[in-house]
């Protein structure tokens, strides 16, 4: 890799990802590189649907606002620290949208923490990163955290 032109950090706006950020904000004013950021809001319908229960028609909506306002708070850092900043948000499986979106883009790095917000600690990393680790189409810098040993 000659250069890096394109990061790409998943966000779920845990401190892990934050470092993350932090981290590819760092590389990409050496690189002058644009950073996409990548947020995945889950909705689980299939969670309800045994009851015979709907999600109001607004539900997604509102979270897909709500997700979209959090992102662009984590964007303004980075156009605060002088880089192009994209956001993408996705209702896709997370490690599924991080894979195909890198290769779909271009991506030259993938910036990322190990674990989310639900703070599961895996055996080596949390689900997500470890499934992006393994299908990757570019390298990815994983930001462990400075309390995980």
């Amino acid at each position: 890799m000659d250069t890096i032109r394109k990061i790409l950090v998943p966000v779920d706006f845990s401190d892990h990802s934050l470092r993350a950020l932090e981290d590819a904000i760092a590389l990409g004013k050496t690189w002058n590189a644009e950073i996409h950021l990548l947020h995945c809001y889950q909705i689980h319908p299939a969670s309800i649907d045994p009851y015979g229960l709907a999600y109001p028609e607004h539900f997604e909506r509102d979270i897909r606002d709500a997700a979209q306002k959090r992102l662009a708070e984590w964007s303004d850092k980075v156009t605060a620290a002088g880089l192009k900043a994209v956001e993408h948000l996705s209702a896709r499986f997370p490690s599924d949208e991080i894979t195909e979106m890198a290769d779909d883009l271009g991506i030259d790095l993938i910036a990322m923490g190990t674990r989310g917000l639900s703070g599961i600690k895996h055996v080596l990393l949390g689900s997500v990163a470890e499934r992006v680790l393994r299908s990757a189409p570019c390298p990815v810098w994983v930001e462990r955290g400075a309390t995980e040993a």
